[in-house]
């Protein structure tokens, strides 16, 4: 008898169309796009962390060096992974999985350190420290990859659906809960719903599970003081300077009207906004290029959304499709959540804004994973197999 396809799964292949000769289209356009994202970035660094380093004396170029050898080094392995083949990206998936579990068991350790109330640092050196969290992003992309493409069309029944993507991606989420970085852990959580979606679950499985996870993001949310605070702030019950952050970003965009008040000349980056360079270098970016240039940003990554999905729906290969999609989800959906937090939409939960704000851990892994995206827009998607006739007597 006929076998039974997942319905999302069925959608995408619908909304894929005829896959003839691979086009080359959607691989300039991301590579387009991130170059023009991480060259704005690097400007932005410059502009945003130059005010800080000489009130404290110190060299304005520092943090702008540092990025831009991260950036460089980003870039290099961007290109390496775009010439990685699917084989070679599937053997990667559980070592990736497990390197990145024990590098996060790690931070409880001695290695580990504390930056902003989050431990989600290892100190490896004076020279050198990094993120896990960011790197497990990615692990969890490929993995997920993986685990769903073996299931084939075993993915329509609920116990195959979510074991193990759930648990064990919930063991990556709930350490980097652990680490008290529920910003991160947002974004996690968002990279398994995407594996699942595109991966061809049913919604009827995912709409609960998503509800059960942001119920227990709210519950998080509501047991640490920080993020009450932060929560009780965003509703307008500013009583203390825990505010002053978010309320001078929505000042810096405010004064930079529809043009900017140009290059470098920013005011609220002079201490009004703590470390203007991270999280909320958004608002410098409104500030200096105004409301004309802030749309460009938002239209740069939705022109890298659109050229991503584009890669997704010409492939009938699962594996493609899921990396593809939870990377498109955490590149694009942890933007949308730093925008929306810098313009007030949402409280602040501190995560950066990939390619732009300053950051070499999120950097590199941002350009490695928009590698792996390249490496599958270069190849021609796999024939579809036909499916099964039921047999005649």
């Amino acid at each position: 008898m006929a076998v039974k396809t997942a319905p999302v799964r069925t959608l995408l292949d619908r909304l894929g169309g005829a896959r003839g000769p691979a086009s080359l289209s959607s691989y300039y356009l991301i590579i387009g796009t991130t170059v023009a994202l991480t060259c704005i970035g690097l400007m932005t660094v410059l502009s945003a962390s130059a005010a800080e380093s000489i009130s404290q004396g110190q060299d304005p170029y520092q943090l702008f060096l540092r990025e831009a050898m991260f950036a460089a080094v980003g870039l290099a392995i961007m290109v390496v992974l775009s010439f990685t083949s699917r084989r070679i990206l599937m053997k990667l998936a559980w070592p990736a999985y497990f390197l990145a579990f024990l590098l996060l068991l790690l931070v409880f350790t001695p290695l580990g350190k504390e930056v902003g109330g989050n431990r989600n640092w290892l100190n490896l050196g004076d020279a050198f420290s990094f993120q896990p969290s960011e790197a497990a992003k990615l692990a969890l992309a490929l993995w997920l990859g993986l685990v769903l493409a073996r299931k084939g069309h075993l993915i329509t029944q609920w116990k195959h659906a979510l074991v193990p993507a759930v648990p064990l991606g919930g063991l990556i989420a709930g350490l980097v809960l652990l680490e008290h970085d529920l910003g991160t852990s947002v974004i996690v959580m968002a990279i398994i719903a995407a594996g699942l979606f595109f991966g061809g679950v049913s919604l009827k499985l995912l709409v609960p599970s998503g509800a059960a996870a942001m119920g227990l993001v709210v519950l998080m949310a509501a047991l640490s003081g920080n993020r009450t605070s932060r929560l009780a702030g965003w509703m307008g019950q500013c009583d203390s300077g825990l505010c002053d952050q978010a309320r001078n970003g929505l000042y810096a965009l405010a004064s930079g009207g529809w043009f900017g008040v140009g290059l470098g000349q920013s005011r609220q980056k002079w201490s009004w906004i703590p470390e203007a360079h991270n999280d909320f270098i958004f608002a410098i970016l409104g500030e200096e290029f105004g409301l004309l240039g802030t749309i460009v940003i938002i239209a740069l990554y939705a022109v890298l959304a659109i050229a991503i999905f584009r890669v997704i729906m010409r492939h009938n290969d699962t594996f493609a499709r899921v990396v593809c999609g939870c990377i498109m989800t955490w590149i694009v959906g942890q933007a949308f959540v730093n925008i929306a937090m810098v313009t007030g939409l949402l409280p602040v939960i501190g995560v950066p804004l990939p390619l732009i704000s300053y950051g070499g851990t999120a950097l590199v892994v941002v350009l490695a994973a928009i590698g792996v995206v390249l490496s599958f827009a270069r190849t021609q998607p796999e024939s579809p197999q036909p499916e099964s006739k039921p047999a005649t007597p």
